[in-house]
């Protein structure tokens, strides 16, 4: 039998997971999340993958910007460096947003691969 929480508000567990979606600010209730152990499966995997995507986007970003800094040789590989830095910027923010709008439509918040990655990291870590 399922153990369920009659004191538990599914509109206020998603509008959790939409704070976890925002991009680079939604980082840091997602840590907390996951740190403390808290919320129910869905929000520990959107957790995950919010965590993931951050780390995801950061360690490329500032690999981009580092390349475009030392590249200064040629003008062109910086500012086609800079160009995939900003191509790789929109695409966090456009798969947040696009993450969140499945959350509101009430569908899964998965992505194929990054999501089981995220588990399997998660796993490994943090049991």
């Amino acid at each position: 039998m399922k153990d369920i929480d009659p004191l538990e508000n599914k509109d206020i567990n998603r509008l959790q997971m939409f704070f976890y979606l925002v991009p680079v600010v939604g980082v840091f209730p997602s840590l907390w999340t996951l740190y403390r152990r808290q919320g129910n499966r869905e929000q520990q995997s959107v957790s995950r993958l919010s965590v993931t995507l951050a780390l995801a986007w950061v360690s490329a970003y500032v690999l981009l910007g580092a390349g475009a800094q030392i590249s200064e040789i040629s003008q062109e590989l910086t500012l086609r460096l800079l160009f995939m830095n900003s191509m790789l910027t929109s695409s966090y923010f456009l798969v947040c947003v696009w993450l969140m709008v499945r959350l509101s439509q009430r569908k899964q918040v998965r992505l194929p691969g990054i999501s089981r990655l995220a588990d399997r990291v998660a796993r490994r870590r943090l049991l």
